[in-house]
């Protein structure tokens, strides 16, 4: 049954925060050396989730830092322009704004070294409002961009439970910016203070050495909502004794990164609705299918450009 505090069918608020940055991808989906025309997108994990949030009908709000320079000021043009309320950003006239290549066939290239949004600390989550909040959206990925960012993580976390403010974390464990023996206990800890939470299969298995769903479970067993995310087989809910899988969508996949940010829009909206745990991973999967038809993050890009190399 969907929780009782997102009964209702009225619009609610959910707050997303972390890093974004500004995205460069091959309008077609080829290497980079290879490539002619380019996007230039906002790109991260907690707005690409409050966009998806957005654009299924609720309130939207993300938080971060940006640099004050030209990228960051596309971004939240962008954002803002995909329903996402920007006004609480940050910006920082001393850091750059993150930058990451999508190279296909080849992964991912991160130029975030210093950015702005590394800077986060245990001072912003003190000045974040959780007014009218109705979920928290974080993840793993600000744990491991700096000490001071994973810091103002746990802070956070710890206000939007003092306000009553339900709190959802997608482990998002990122490879580059930390070893998985450095990760897992850390991602552990955080995982255990959600109330949602979202987690690969796979990804679980390399951080905890949990080999099926069930193994995840038995490892957060007190977890409200448990997601695990099995790529293309499906996905599986967790709520007390009782579980819900629903398959994955059959697709031809053109670049998978920003497939998992898409599912947990999805999903959340579908909470944030009052929708049933089946219809919720179905609205997750339908949003991940259609990110994993193009080379962005996202599935419509209205402020996405495209330039000639």
């Amino acid at each position: 049954m969907p929780h009782p505090d997102y009964a209702g069918g009225m619009p609610r608020t959910l707050l997303a925060i972390g890093e974004t940055m500004a995205m460069v991808a091959p309008v077609v989906a080829v290497p980079v050396a290879d490539a002619g025309e380019f996007l230039l997108d906002a790109g991260g994990a907690e707005s690409n989730v409050a966009a998806h949030v957005a654009a299924l009908g609720h309130r939207a709000v993300w938080f971060s830092r940006l640099g004050a320079d030209a990228l960051g000021r596309r971004i939240a043009r962008q954002l803002t322009a995909r329903g996402v309320d920007v006004s609480r950003v940050v910006y920082d006239e001393t850091r750059r704004t993150g930058l990451y290549v999508k190279d296909p066939g080849n992964g991912v290239l991160y130029y975030r070294d210093g950015s702005a949004a590394s800077a986060l600390c245990e001072l912003d989550a003190e000045s974040v409002s959780f007014d009218g909040v109705d979920l928290l959206h974080v993840s793993g990925i600000t744990a491991a961009i700096s000490s001071s960012a994973a810091s103002f993580l746990a802070r956070v976390i710890d206000r939007a439970r003092a306000h009553g403010v339900r709190v959802s974390f997608d482990v998002n464990h990122r490879a580059p910016l930390w070893d998985a023996a450095t990760a897992a206990p850390a991602l552990l800890e955080l995982a255990r203070t959600a109330d949602i939470v979202l987690v690969g299969r796979d990804e679980a298995e390399t951080l905890w050495g949990t080999v099926a769903a069930d193994d995840v479970r038995a490892l957060l067993p007190d977890v409200d909502e448990l997601v695990v995310k099995d790529g293309s087989i499906g996905a599986t809910v967790y709520t007390g004794a009782d579980d819900v899988f629903e398959p994955a969508l059959v697709v031809e996949v053109v670049e998978a990164v920003g497939a998992g940010d898409a599912f947990a829009g999805g999903y959340l909206a579908g909470r944030l609705s009052g929708d049933s745990l089946a219809d919720s991973l179905r609205a997750g999967h339908a949003r991940a299918a259609r990110t994993l038809q193009t080379t962005t993050d996202s599935i419509d890009e209205p402020s996405a450009t495209a330039a000639t190399a």
